[in-house]
């Protein structure tokens, strides 16, 4: 059938009006029902699949090829909108003649494009630790206080980074223009009356980086340093009701081991009808032992363990005064029990920062000097006690029956407290296999071993904190390792070296954190405190040597080790 075509198809006119797009050109293909039609019009064939096509010469395009050209020309405008809103309608196609490389033909209806996978997850640890980090201090604010603050009249920036062990505080470095108290309490006032609590400024020694010369200001003084960090960072959080529970079932540990240690002490005032007892193989043949028989032996043995768990609520009772007097916020005390000496000490977490170096070492030093006070106060009261009665002595009643025999390698265990008692004692009262003393002398010893201990500089017990205020942070490193190999070769301590050093190498071995002014160091005064004590608690722990302990005549020489 042959379709004649009117004169008026061909004029100017109706090539106008065939220019204009269809009102379905610009439409989406998802509302226009002639859209899938004109699309698959305008698609051209792969020529490329026609391995003869190309013999021919150039083919010329069809009427239908050119009449959907004109048509994807003419609505090349009305499709620009809607590639905007739907990039999957209204595209120009590309054009077989164009290029000599043909276009692909469009998959059919039939068999759906498929669904692009979901990407892939990469986490970033970076990210990820800077999520579960503490809070970052705003840069924001840290450009405000370089503007306002910081300046040729009080601290002179020349560079930053950030500090702390997860970046969480920004280090100021620059050029102090005062006395560094004097600045430092303004450039606090002005931190405290732009951010309010949110910010907390501390200034410390500048950290040396690896390899580099150590760098001075004048004076031989190591160059300060400034660092903002968030006000909650150097704030201990909230005593939850588990860690009160902890503390009361340390603390109740702590009592029965002290009970253990009386119970111990007078082990030599025990029926031998008990001890037969409680060491037969068959207990059932035996009578057993009778209530009203080992009453006196617990009534004796209760004083004991009152003065040593008394010695150590003395020691903790000293850092919370202290701490009140310089406005320091501490946790509560986890005690940690022994059963041969009563207690290791406590765990006492500073909750807010020190104002300075000062404050930190008089809280330190204050618990183990004062339990060291009152323990050596009971060891003398003890050896006193412990001689023959005469005089105003002999009049005591009961003394006598207090007294308890204890093995002379007790005395062996310290050099200090050995050449104490044998001083007192003389040669013939020490000269022996088992030693009779005072009660008072077992918590006194026990109590001068617990404060020495504690006066080691490792670590964070109060000789750590005390060696670190005193010295800094690169002395105590030094001093923790130090004690850390003579606990491990048994040099200091005896038998406790071992489960002290393991108890500070878990819980104790960070630093504590520094104070707000951590430059301003103690005074000669407070160092030659520290070195005096770290002495005495070296001379309790060193133990005597077996020659030493024979020339003293401490205990037979048979039982010398």
């Amino acid at each position: 059938m042959r379709i004649a075509h009117s004169p008026a198809a061909s004029s100017p006119r109706a090539a106008s009006r065939r220019s204009i797009p269809p009102p379905c050109a610009a439409m989406p293909s998802s509302l226009s029902p002639c859209a899938s039609s004109l699309r698959s019009l305008a698609t051209p064939p792969r020529l490329a699949s026609n391995p003869l096509s190309h013999a021919r010469g150039p083919l010329r395009p069809s009427p239908v090829r050119r009449r959907a050209r004109g048509i994807r020309a003419a609505g090349q405008e009305g499709g620009e909108k809607e590639k905007d809103d739907n990039p999957k309608a209204g595209g120009a196609l590309p054009d077989s003649d164009a290029g000599s490389k043909a276009p692909e033909s469009s998959p059919p209806p039939s068999s759906p494009p498929p669904s692009p996978s979901p990407p892939g997850v990469a986490l970033d640890s970076y990210a990820v630790i800077s999520l579960l980090g503490p809070e970052k201090v705003d840069a924001d604010d840290v450009a405000l206080l370089r503007a306002k603050l910081f300046g040729y009249s009080t601290f002179f920036v020349t560079g930053q980074e950030p500090f702390g062990e997860a970046g969480e505080a920004v280090l100021l470095q620059g050029n102090l223009r005062g006395p560094k108290e004097e600045v430092f309490a303004k450039l606090r006032a002005g931190v405290r009356l732009l951010f309010g609590a949110k910010y907390e400024l501390l200034m410390v020694n500048e950290p040396r980086k690896p390899g580099a010369p150590p760098s001075e200001e004048g004076g031989g003084e190591a160059r300060v340093a400034m660092v903002v960090v968030r006000a909650e960072q150097l704030q201990g959080g909230a005593t939850t009701a588990w860690q009160f529970a902890l503390a009361a079932l340390l603390l109740a540990l702590t009592g029965g081991a002290c009970l253990e240690l009386g119970l111990a002490s007078q082990i030599s005032k025990v029926p031998p009808d008990v001890i037969r007892y409680f060491t037969s193989p068959n207990p059932e043949e035996l009578t057993p032992p009778d209530v009203v028989v080992l009453a006196p032996f617990v009534r004796n043995a209760l004083p004991i363990a009152y003065g040593v768990f008394g010695v150590q609520v003395f020691h903790e009772v000293a850092h919370w005064l202290t701490a009140a007097q310089k406005r320091v916020r501490l946790g509560i005390p986890y005690l940690v029990p022994n059963i041969t000496i009563g207690s290791f000490g406590a765990v006492t977490q500073i909750k807010s920062p020190c104002p300075d170096r000062a404050a930190l070492f008089d809280i330190a030093i204050a618990g183990p000097l004062a339990g060291a006070s009152l323990s050596l106060a009971m060891f003398a009261a003890g050896l006193a006690l412990s001689l023959p009665p005469s005089g105003p002595l002999a009049a005591l009643p009961g003394l006598q029956d207090s007294l308890v025999q204890v093995p002379s390698q007790l005395f062996q265990g310290s050099l200090l407290l050995g050449a104490l008692c044998r001083a007192v004692l003389g040669y013939d009262l020490m000269h022996v296999a088992a030693v009779t003393i005072h009660p008072l002398v077992i918590v006194g010893w026990c109590g001068l071993t617990t404060s020495a201990l504690n006066l080691l500089p490792a670590g964070r017990i109060d000789g750590g904190r005390a060696t670190q205020a005193a010295f800094g942070r690169d002395t105590v490193n030094i001093t923790s390792l130090v004690t850390y190999g003579l606990l491990g070769l048994g040099l200091l301590g005896g038998p406790f070296s071992l489960p002290f050093g393991l108890y500070v190498l878990f819980l104790q071995r960070n630093f504590e954190k520094p104070a707000l002014n951590d430059v301003t160091g103690v005074g000669w005064q407070r160092q030659a405190v520290l070195a005096g004590a770290i002495a005495l608690a070296v001379f309790t722990l060193l133990p005597l040597w077996d020659g030493l302990a024979d020339d003293l005549g401490i205990g037979l020489e048979s039982q010398l080790f």
